[in-house]
């Protein structure tokens, strides 16, 4: 019964995946690439705006 489930369950994600690997092109995969690639640069110097904005704020009060 285990060796079933086991056959059962690879075959529904390798199914699963070979499916999406055929309907997912190239250009959705650079896009998504650009995409995460411009987050991070956003996400990182709006993190280093803040913390520049916070030391300042800190030297202030002292």
């Amino acid at each position: 019964m285990l060796l079933n489930d086991v056959q059962i369950k690879s075959g529904v994600v390798g199914g699963t995946l070979l499916s999406t690997v055929f309907t997912i092109s190239l250009d959705d995969v650079l896009f998504t690439i650009i995409m995460a690639v411009i987050g991070a640069v956003v996400s990182f110097f709006v993190s280093a705006f803040l913390k520049r904005l916070s030391s300042k704020n800190r030297k202030k009060k002292t």
